[in-house]
């Protein structure tokens, strides 16, 4: 077979099918032309679900000379060697965008560059070009592209509905918005404005970008967080964990300023959530990640949305990080309990504590008021024989469990087993040997409270909710979730400071695994020891394990090795034993603490409340649910019809 070469018109469409794939893709290469050419105001207008789309900008323009050469392949402003490639400060440097739209479009130009009399047009009808004729028009560029792929049957084919390709240029121009605060956008769908997000002003750039973040995404409350983390600075914008999205498309990343589709770091942002999310959520947030130029490349796609980081683990643990920062401050818990407001401060408007009235005393102090109809017990001590409780623990004291309940939980043994195993360490007790008051505890003024502390409890509903009030609201809290997030904590606590339970194998477990595997393992040997696992080579791909925690069984420890080995390889470090020792910790506090259903004393809920404030991240459960409920006094006036 003879070789030939192609036809302009052939290389044309085919460089079209690279850069512009669907109409989405036109409009951010038209968006980021207008961007790098220093536009402060953009208008866009797009119909048709993006056939026909017109880009208006206040930019520096183009020279009547240069028009024709805009729409020339490989012809760009952006950079003249290949070392450039290395150090890029524009969004463009291909020269392929506008080529190759008036390849499959008829294309109009309009630009006027500053002190110039007049505007000039250029047209171009698939890849034929007009004369450059002068035209009215202020200073910047304007490009209209109309019957998009109309040459091409075959792209035009596999369009998507016209209200799913409106779809995606509204997530392009968001991503737009998101990586340039200080620009306007205007956003038009067949002369009916869509968007309009006006420049955010500011010396203080991060906070611009939060204000940013919180315009396009929607959003009312978001965190902000920033850290310089293995050579990477990682600034990043997100939601409180009870605020989540459905999918992972409210995750939008952005390094060296370009939105980008990268795996490795929507994980991260999802690790950073670990524990804070039910299955099937995902976060809301932002992440801007910014490097040295020469540690990525963007040069591995024509589309550009696809980078590629010369150490991705560094990437990894950097996003990570900054976002388990932001969500290790519980910022969130400031507004909803009210952290700041004692009951006893001096606020203009303070939440009196419960008592009675002076000519009353007699009454409440009678023994006839303190009959309920409501389950309630005076001493924790008397739950264990409590009859209406069915599977009740004997104790609420909680230990860290040694080396025999561990195994006895995962061969099924009850949870009252495992509590009243006693073992040395730390402990979690809720147990008091006086019985508590049956009026409600009121915070004092000289003891120091947190946010959880902060909170005056009232009692118990249904044995399940403690029942308490803030300055703003009640606040009604599941007495398991809450425990389970406690135990939880200082079961990982106990994991990490290297304070678990190890067992010596009399015979080594021999584990088979790939020689890349074997190689990465035995390199980062040293943070495997600190995970209590001491192995060594025993083949090209054999390891030998000679010890390991509790809590790993040997069959769990296999896979677990195996993830490691491929976390390590592919992202250079691992998180894989931190998540399954996670689960296993996740999996014992949900059996080793209150449940729904045992009652507890004023005393005994307000210690939980104390043992809550050691942890930021007690208003979720290890698996993700909500720890509390707040319901505002204004609702509940509301409800009352005491306002309207």
């Amino acid at each position: 077979m003879a070789i030939h070469i192609l036809s302009s018109e052939v290389i044309d469409q085919i460089a079209a099918g690279e850069v512009v794939e669907r109409p989405s893709h036109l409009v951010k290469e038209l968006v980021e032309n207008s961007i790098d050419a220093g536009a402060t105001e953009l208008e866009v207008e797009y119909e048709q679900g993006g056939r026909f789309v017109k880009v208006i900008d206040n930019g520096c323009g183009i020279e009547k000379s240069e028009l024709h050469l805009s729409l020339s392949r490989h012809a760009t402003s952006k950079i003249k060697a290949a070392d450039d490639l290395w150090d890029l400060s524009s969004f463009g440097f291909r020269g392929e965008a506008l080529s190759s739209l008036s390849a499959v479009s008829k294309l109009t130009l309009v630009s006027k560059v500053k002190n110039q009399k007049s505007a000039y047009q250029l047209v171009s009808e698939f890849g034929s070009l007009s004369e450059v004729v002068p035209v009215g028009g202020d200073q910047g560029t304007s490009i209209v592209i109309e019957r998009l792929f109309e040459n091409v049957p075959a792209r035009l084919k596999f369009l998507k509905s016209e209200s799913a390709e409106g779809t995606q240029i509204k997530n392009v121009l968001k991503a737009m918005a998101l990586s340039n605060p200080g620009v306007s956008f205007r956003v038009r769908n067949k002369g009916k404005l869509v968007f309009y997000w006006p420049a955010i002003a500011g010396e203080n750039l991060d906070q611009n970008k939060l204000k940013r973040a919180e315009q396009v995404l929607d959003q009312e409350n978001l965190y902000f967080g920033e850290a310089d983390v293995l050579g990477c600075k990682v600034q990043v914008a997100l939601s409180a964990p009870n605020n989540t999205a459905k999918t992972s498309k409210q995750i939008w990343l952005f390094v060296q300023n370009r939105w980008v589709q990268d795996r490795g770091l929507q994980a991260a942002v999802r690790d950073g959530f670990r524990g804070l999310l039910m299955h099937g959520e995902f976060p809301i947030c932002a992440v801007w990640l910014a490097t040295k130029p020469d540690q990525v490349d963007v040069n591995i796609h024509p589309n550009k949305s696809q980078i590629k980081f010369e150490t991705p683990s560094n990437a990894f643990r950097a996003v990570l990080r900054t976002t388990r920062a932001v969500l290790e401050e519980a910022p969130w818990l400031e507004g909803l309990l009210g952290a700041s407001n004692e009951f006893n401060n001096n606020s203009s408007n303070p939440v009196p504590p419960l008592q009675a009235p002076p000519e009353f005393n007699d009454v409440f102090i009678g023994d006839e008021f303190n009959k309920s109809q409501f389950k309630q017990k005076s001493s924790f001590k008397d739950f264990s024989a409590a009859p209406e409780v069915s599977g009740a623990i004997d104790t609420y004291s909680y230990k860290y469990l040694n080396a025999e309940s561990i195994k006895k939980q995962f061969q099924g043994a009850n949870s009252a087993t495992l509590l009243n195993e006693k073992s040395e360490g730390s402990t979690f007790n809720l147990d008091k040997s006086s019985s508590a008051s049956t009026a409600p505890s009121v915070p004092s003024e000289t003891t120091q409270k947190g946010y959880w502390a902060n909170l005056q409890v009232l009692g118990q509903a249904n044995l399940t909710y403690i029942l308490s009030q803030s300055r703003n609201g009640l606040v009604i809290i599941d007495q398991h979730a809450a425990h389970e997030r406690v135990a939880y904590e200082r079961l990982m606590l106990s994991w990490k400071t290297g304070n678990f339970e190890i067992q010596n194998y009399l015979i080594p477990l021999i584990v088979d695994l790939e020689v890349e595997q074997v190689d990465v393992l035995i390199d980062n040997i040293q943070e495997i020891n600190k995970l209590g696992i001491e192995l060594d080579r025993s083949g090209p791909s054999t390891l030998s394990v000679r010890a390991a925690p509790v809590l790993v069984s040997e069959k769990s420890l296999i896979v677990v090795l195996q993830r490691f080995a491929n976390e390590l390889i592919d992202k250079g470090g691992s998180f894989a034993m931190e998540k399954h020792i996670s689960g296993l910790c996740a999996t014992l506090a949900c059996h080793s603490v209150v449940r729904a259903g045992q009652a507890l004393s004023l005393e005994e809920m307000n210690l939980l409340l104390v043992q809550m404030d050691e942890f930021s991240l007690s208003s979720f459960c290890p698996h993700g649910r909500p720890v509390f409920v707040e319901y505002p006094y204004y609702k509940l006036e509301r409800d009352f019809g005491r306002t309207v």
